[in-house]
Formats: C-alpha cells, sequence, structure tokens
C-alpha cells in the first residue's frame, strides 16, 4: 500500500523528464465542458393577473375590506375548514383539516381535528386558539361578514393539545361548515396594538397557504407572491404570481400582448367593449361577487325612525338612475336585485319587489308620506317644527360604485325638497365606527359623539349575500342575541349596518336560522315585510369579468360569487386550456 502511494509521483517525474529531452511537443491540454448540472434549477415561471386596484385592508372577515384583492389573497394564503368546489358543494379541506362532523345534538356540538403538521409561516402551529380568536370577534365586533351562525357559539373548548376543537352552540346551526373560512394567526393578533380593526390593514403578518407574500406596494399596485416554502402540502405549481394594477386600456394590452395571463376587473361599458374586441383568443365570463350594493334607510336614525319618513324617502328615490350610474353598463346592469334576500346569481331567487315605490319613483306618495309625518312643503323643502328634513349620507370613501350612487341618490332627494348632508368616511371607519353608533331606546344621537361622530341616517354601502342564505338573511335584517329582551335604555351597538330590529320578525328569522322552518317558507313570510320596512333597498347584485389569455392553465372561474384563486396551486404556465364552458360578458 505504502508503495502504491508513491509510484504514481515517480512515474509523473519521469515522463516530464523524458518531454524535456525530446524534440516533440507535448501534447496539447484538451479541457472539456462540464455536462449540465442536473442539480440546475429551470428559470422561474410566473403568471401575471391585471387587477382595477391594490387597495388597502385585506381582512376577509369585515364588510369595509370587501374586495376582488382581499378576496384573492385570502384565497391564496389563509386557511380554512371547508372549501367551495366549482358546483358550489362545501367539502373538508384535508389540506389542513382530518375531520369536522357534528358530535352532539342536545347541546349542538362540532369536533374539529386539525392536522398535526399544519403551522403557520412563522412556524406556530394552526390551534384551538384560531378558531376562539375568529370565533370571539365575529361574535362582538361590528360590520363584521355574516356574523349570525358565531352568534349561536355557546363554547369552545380545546383538545389534544390545541389541535382540536369542540364548539357547542346554543341552538342547531345547519349550516355550520361555512364557519371558520380564512382563519387568521390570533397569536400575532390577539395583542396587537391596533387590535381586530387594524388587523390586515397593510398587510399578512403570518400565511399559512401555498403562497407567501414576497411583496406588497399599494403605492405601485403590485402584489408579488412566491411558492410558500412552509406550506407542508402540495407546493405551488409556478413560482410566482403576480396581481398588478392598471387601467382598461392598459389591461386589454398586457392581455393581447401576453404580458398578462388574465385579468379579473369591474369594468364599465367602454372597458367591457376594450375586452370584447380581445377576440377568441381570450375568453371572458362574468363573475358575480357576494355583495348587494344598497340603499340603506336606517331606522335607528331619530328622523328616520318615523316609518312615514323612511316610506316617503323611499317614494322619492329612482331606482333605475340609482342603478344605472352605479353599474356603468358593466356586467352588474344584468343583475338587478329585486329580492331582499337572495342575490340574482343565487339558485331559488325570485324576483319579490312589489308594484309602486321603491321599484319606482312616487313623487306624489312621497308628499303623501310626508304630509302623515306631520311634515310641510315650504319654498320646495320639506320643514317640521320650523327644522329642515335634513339627512346624513354616507358612503365608504371614493369606493365605487358607492360614489356614483351615493351621487346620483343625493341629487334626488335634494330635487324632492329634502336637505342632504355627504359623508365620505373611510370604509373601516364607516363600518366600524359610524354605522356602529351606540343607540338608546332604539335610536342613535342626533349630534356628534365625543370623538366628533355623526349619526348617519343613509348609508349607500354592498351587502354580503354569498354565505348560507338563512345565515345572510339573520346577518343582514336580524337583531342580535338577547337584543329584543335587553334594557332598551343601555346603549348597544346595532346588530347590522343597517340597524334594524324588528321583533316582529325575529321568530321567523331565527326559525329559518336554526332550520326549524325552510327559507323558502320563511321568506315567502319575510320578503314582503321587509319591503315594506323601507329599511334596505337593494339594486344590483356587483359583478366582474374574468378574462383568460395565453399562457395559463389550469384556470376556471371557480366557486360561485368566489373567484378564480381557489385552485391557484394548480395553475401552471404553458396553453390556455380555458373552462370548459365559455361565456361571454356584456
Amino acid at each position: 500500500m505504502r508503495f502504491g502511494r508513491r509510484a504514481a509521483p515517480v512515474l509523473a517525474l519521469a515522463g516530464v523528464l523524458l518531454a524535456g529531452c525530446s524534440n516533440t511537443p507535448p501534447p496539447p491540454v484538451v479541457t472539456s465542458t462540464p455536462a449540465p448540472s442536473t442539480s440546475e434549477r429551470p428559470a422561474p415561471s410566473q403568471i401575471v393577473a391585471g387587477v382595477d386596484d391594490v387597495v388597502g385592508g385585506y381582512n376577509p372577515h369585515v364588510i369595509a375590506d370587501s374586495s376582488t384583492i382581499t378576496s384573492a389573497l385570502s384565497q391564496l394564503l389563509l386557511p380554512s375548514v371547508f372549501r367551495q368546489a366549482d358546483d358550489g358543494t362545501r367539502t373538508l379541506d384535508k389540506t389542513l383539516m382530518t375531520s369536522a362532523e357534528v358530535v352532539s345534538q342536545s347541546p349542538f356540538t362540532v369536533r374539529y381535528e386539525i392536522r398535526p403538521d399544519a403551522s403557520w409561516s412563522d412556524g406556530a402551529p394552526i390551534a384551538t386558539e384560531d378558531f376562539i380568536y375568529l370565533a370571539d370577534r365575529m361574535r362582538n365586533e361590528p360590520g363584521v361578514i355574516e356574523p349570525a351562525g358565531y352568534r349561536l357559539i355557546s363554547d369552545i373548548k380545546q383538545r389534544a393539545g390545541g389541535k382540536g376543537v369542540e364548539v357547542s352552540f346554543s341552538k342547531p346551526y345547519p349550516a355550520w361548515q361555512t364557519l371558520f373560512d380564512n382563519l387568521l394567526p390570533q397569536h400575532l393578533l390577539k395583542d396587537a396594538p391596533s387590535g381586530w380593526q387594524g388587523a390586515l390593514a397593510s398587510s399578512f403578518p403570518s400565511v399559512a397557504g401555498p403562497f407567501a407574500i414576497k411583496t406588497l406596494d399599494t403605492a405601485r399596485g403590485e402584489v408579488v407572491l412566491q411558492r410558500n416554502d412552509r406550506y407542508w402540502e402540495k407546493p405551488a405549481a409556478v413560482d410566482t404570481l403576480i396581481l398588478r394594477r392598471s387601467d382598461p386600456s392598459g389591461i386589454a394590452a398586457a392581455l393581447r400582448s401576453g404580458n398578462d395571463q388574465f385579468s379579473l376587473t369591474h369594468p364599465d361599458s367602454t372597458g367591457l367593449q376594450l375586452l370584447n374586441e380581445l377576440g377568441p383568443t381570450v375568453q371572458l365570463h362574468t363573475l358575480p361577487r357576494p355583495l348587494t350594493a344598497s340603499v340603506l334607510l336606517r331606522p335607528v336614525s331619530a328622523t328616520l325612525s318615523d316609518s312615514q319618513v323612511r316610506a316617503g324617502v323611499a317614494a322619492l328615490l329612482d331606482r333605475t338612475k340609482l342603478i344605472n350610474a352605479g353599474t356603468k353598463g358593466g356586467p352588474p346592469a344584468t343583475l338587478k336585485a329585486d329580492a331582499q334576500v337572495l342575490p340574482p346569481s343565487a339558485k331559488g331567487y325570485t324576483p319579490t319587489i312589489p308594484a309602486g315605490s321603491p321599484a319606482a319613483p312616487d313623487p306624489a306618495g312621497a308628499d303623501r308620506y310626508f304630509k302623515a309625518a306631520g311634515y310641510k312643503k315650504e319654498a320646495g323643502v320639506w320643514r317640521k317644527g320650523g327644522k329642515t328634513l335634513s339627512l346624513v349620507l354616507a358612503s365608504p370613501g371614493t369606493e365605487e360604485p358607492y360614489a356614483s350612487i351615493a351621487k346620483e341618490l343625493s341629487a334626488e332627494l335634494i330635487a324632492g325638497g329634502v336637505q342632504v348632508s355627504t359623508i365620505t368616511p373611510q370604509p373601516r371607519e364607516l363600518f366600524s365606527s359610524l354605522l356602529a353608533m351606540p343607540v338608546v331606546n332604539g335610536q342613535q344621537q342626533a349630534g356628534p359623539d365625543s370623538t366628533g361622530n355623526v349619526g348617519v341616517d343613509i348609508a349607500v354601502a354592498g351587502l354580503p349575500v354569498g354565505g348560507d342564505p338563512a345565515t345572510v338573511l339573520a346577518s343582514t335584517f336580524g337583531c342580535a342575541p338577547g337584543q329584543s329582551t335587553t334594557d332598551k335604555t343601555k346603549a348597544a351597538v346595532p346588530a347590522n349596518p343597517a340597524g334594524l330590529c324588528d321583533e316582529a320578525l325575529q321568530a321567523t328569522i331565527d326559525s329559518a336560522l336554526t332550520g326549524s322552518a325552510t327559507l323558502a317558507d320563511s321568506l315567502k313570510t319575510l320578503e314582503p315585510q321587509l319591503w315594506s320596512e323601507n329599511a334596505v333597498i337593494p339594486l344590483f347584485q356587483e359583478a366582474e369579468v374574468l378574462a383568460v389569455g395565453k399562457g395559463i392553465s389550469g384556470l376556471t372561474p371557480g366557486a360561485p360569487m368566489q373567484g378564480p384563486f381557489g385552485t391557484a396551486v394548480n395553475w401552471t404556465r404553458g396553453a390556455s386550456s380555458g373552462p370548459e364552458t365559455t361565456t361571454s360578458a356584456g
């Protein structure tokens, strides 16, 4: 062994000496090109989507943050117990859960088992505390989306070291599978200085989905998402997903060139024409959104607590003009909302709006209602006891379609002799503060409160309609548990943005929510009564257009009112296969 190690250097030295004594030059040095490494990664793959805006506010549980971008990010970044398939059916999300089942009818109890490996991107486990945090906030915070089911929860117990959750309800809740969508990281939010009101205001502190945020730049209008390397389940097929803001002409140009693989926008008639001009290489789909643009004539207003005054205001509205102002010839124009509870895109939807006001303006009827309420028209303005009929009209900032609707509504009321003060608070302020001002004896205070907030008489806003219809009914029109029996002299936050709580309707609403009566039977009774309340006047269901261009496979329109992002983990770059069915937008 020792000899063998020394032989090679000796022989090599001899060869060099012989070469030095020879006239023959040494052979040239040959360098070989190294074979490509099989470990080299291919160039990153990315998909780019065009959107209208990348606005701040990304909490999927608050009405104020409802937007295309919030819906997209919540599906890409947050865990949910159940997911909707493209046909609308809900199935257990086994990337998060191992089981979820009803284990008792008395009391109604659901037991959840979370996967042991499910965790947030900072390493904290997804656990019972996340369920408790979300349920508490949904029960107690104003301006949340469809809280009625959470309000039935009476207790949540921890099991299996935090990976088991046992939820008890005060009453049966057939729609329990709709709860605990988009869980939030309680360990980062529960003690945050801004609390629930600031939760996800500018970004996500931690995620638990197939993608993670690389950059979120509202000024540039761009969100860059990358594959989440901490995700414990199937990795995303592409490296990067970019959501990029542009105007209608820019989005059309990007789809035409292939720079954008798809877009999800809210075009007006001009923007829709630009998309249609792209031809058959771009497939267009109208996707109804889970919001109904509505006018709220709030019964908690001192002035509008008089049903005659509400009826008079409703009679002044030209609903067709309000709808035209909001839709601007875009896709929502075909989704006129002529029922109180079910939106036009929902299964079983049937128009229930009665003839006359508010289906059509009725100036003569408005005069009768105002006079019956004790008002007289003097110099073209309604007055009572020397005071002008004056109303505060609010809409969420400059958000469309609400800003345009509010402008038209103000003009109609002023023309009818009603003085209007228009305010445009930021969306979160509107829903969490102004529409949640405490009421005493059923009415909000007339003047500014200690923080300077003024009571809102009329609001133009989007009301959630995407969940279980009985839950939508109870959340939009019902009282909070115990509200009808508590001491009304004590200040209480309204149960819904409209401020509606009619004890005569509550038993029927509760029957639908708990399954003791069918929704269809309940609506036969409730729809006429809700129209006669003149508290919520629906206009149209909001909608967006999905335009699928070149270079993407696996994308579908998605579950009803959810959009396409639920299947983004499977999207790939390549020839566009497109959805099996194609519908033209317009």
